[in-house]
């Protein structure tokens, strides 16, 4: 194909993105990333001075980017931000679903209202938004949607049972919704990350997070800004013979 042609599966300028948990982590990677290659990127997280923030570092930059702040486990303001992400740029081509609730207790002491708010922002939120864009992605000629889980998935999620169940049911509905927009020109991919060097993993306990690192490979954290390429992926035509499936990017964790 020569080295054009290849890049040129990879360009996503013009393309309008929605990055939910965009204000940070993984999800601010994502967002600055994209901008960066051109893409129209809409970030989406519940701190509005936080989204404003990385908005700010994007226009100052020269991207295109502007913010709304979202709650994803509140179906009305999911449904909002897909109204606004069509209002101000004229469609949706790509919905990277990173916002999470990464609650965890023990089973034992598991709450119905912890499991609730585990539901709503690790599941319910993803489908919804996927639901609300979904006139959009239909007319769009390259869409895409990832839906980032954890590659906690394939370990035993021992002590994140709440967290770990909830991105096993999306890696499900991940692969359902690959199954059902396929005919429609929609693919859609799931992003399983390692132990990433964000605020989630920094809340953690110490000894958690050095058991974690230990268990992989690579015997480091990864950088948000090393899942960017692997998003971009998904997201652009690179994986346009791509759908229903799981990248891993996990620094060799779940290696068997």
């Amino acid at each position: 194909m020569g080295l054009e042609p290849v890049l040129q599966t990879f360009d996503i300028s013009g393309r309008v993105a929605v990055v939910t948990g965009g204000s940070r982590g993984i999800g601010r990677a994502v967002a600055v990333g994209f901008a960066s290659l051109g893409a129209h990127v809409v970030v989406a997280s519940r701190k509005a001075d936080a989204c404003e923030a990385t908005v700010e570092e994007i226009v100052s930059a020269g991207g295109s980017a502007i913010s709304v702040p979202t709650h994803v486990g509140d179906v009305e303001q999911v449904e909002a931000l897909a109204r606004a992400t069509a209002e101000r740029f004229g469609g949706i081509d790509i919905v990277v679903n990173n916002a999470a609730n990464p609650l965890a207790l023990p089973i034992g002491s598991i709450t119905p209202e912890a499991l609730g708010k585990s539901f709503e922002a690790n599941l319910r939120g993803p489908l919804f938004l996927v639901q609300a864009a979904l006139p959009h992605l239909r007319a769009s000629q390259h869409a895409a949607v990832v839906n980032v889980i954890t590659a906690g998935v394939f370990t035993s999620g021992a002590y994140l049972s709440m967290y770990v169940a909830m991105k096993s049911a999306l890696q499900s509905m991940t692969r359902s919704m690959a199954g059902e927009l396929a005919s429609d020109g929609i693919r859609v991919n799931a992003l399983a990350p390692g132990t990433i060097r964000t605020d989630m993993v920094a809340a953690m306990p110490p000894a958690f997070q050095q058991g974690a690192v230990d268990s992989q490979m690579i015997k480091r954290m990864g950088e948000p800004s090393e899942l960017v390429p692997g998003v971009l992926f998904l997201a652009s035509d690179a994986s346009s013979f791509m759908t229903g499936q799981t990248l891993v990017l996990d620094g060799g964790m779940t290696v068997h």
